[in-house]
């Protein structure tokens, strides 16, 4: 009985010593996100805009309605959702050059855009958008680590505020988002898993993983990988659960900067 008892009790006591050995560099708990806020209206010309930072990563995201779809669209009655992401010049301690100076995108930039292009289609029903496009653009004003999740998580508002828009003017009858989207980077910072990596931790983690995580916590995608050495199913499971209880949060926090 004893040692049954002992077994039950082991792990929460060597996580509360773990988590008492580690400090973060923000001086953040394991399972806190930085402070997260969005503004919604941020540019007067886009139908739908918002800046959104996650703590010292801002990013301003736009959504562009196009009243034509792409060539290989056409006469399908669809819809189409795109973005484009970049990062400006001196979006970090560096500066960078525009990639348009460089004449082409790195491989980076294109991986990025195409997952936050993936991750909003995934709750958008393109039949109900009729055959129009909308372009999100993903603009890092300045980097703090999470530059990717924090333009899908941004994104998504400004796509919510454009078909909104397109509501209001009679483009569509109802809003096609099947449900709220976001994600968020969680990983392993000196052997404890954490939620939200800021630069400090994402350059020394010893693994990092971001997920795409709806409102019903569907997962849209997972990329995870380990920076040091091979981490376990346990930990992958601990990630996913710092993970879906961050998206709660950011779920309430985009719904609050639309009014909903």
């Amino acid at each position: 009985m004893t040692i049954l008892l002992y077994t039950a009790i082991l792990p929460s006591i060597n996580k509360f010593k773990k988590d008492e050995i580690m400090t973060r560099p923000s001086g953040r708990k394991p399972d806190q996100m930085r402070d997260v806020t969005i503004e919604t209206g941020v540019n007067m010309h886009a139908e739908g805009s918002c800046l959104i930072k996650f703590g010292n990563t801002h990013v301003l995201c736009t959504a562009s309605v196009d009243k034509s779809v792409p060539g290989w669209m056409r006469n399908t009655g669809k819809g189409w959702v795109t973005a484009e992401y970049g990062m400006l010049p001196r979006s970090t301690g560096d500066r960078i050059d525009r990639e348009a100076a460089r004449g082409k995108q790195s491989g980076r930039t294109q991986e990025i855009q195409r997952l936050i292009g993936r991750a909003l289609r995934a709750v958008v029903d393109m039949e109900k958008m009729g055959e129009c496009q909308i372009k999100v653009d993903c603009d890092v004003i300045q980097a703090d680590g999470g530059t990717r999740t924090a333009s899908i998580t941004g994104g998504f508002v400004a796509l919510m505020l454009a078909f909104q828009h397109m509501q209001k003017i009679g483009m569509i009858t109802e809003i096609p988002v099947t449900e709220f989207v976001s994600a968020v980077s969680c990983g392993i910072y000196q052997g404890v898993c954490v939620s939200d990596l800021d630069y400090a931790e994402d350059s020394t983690a010893e693994a990092d993983t971001n997920f795409v995580i709806t409102e019903s916590l569907g997962v849209v995608e997972v990329q995870g990988t380990a920076e040091d050495k091979p981490f376990s199913r346990a930990q992958l499971n601990e990630l996913m659960d710092l993970a879906e209880k961050s998206v709660k949060e950011l779920t309430v926090i985009q719904k609050a900067a639309l009014g909903l």
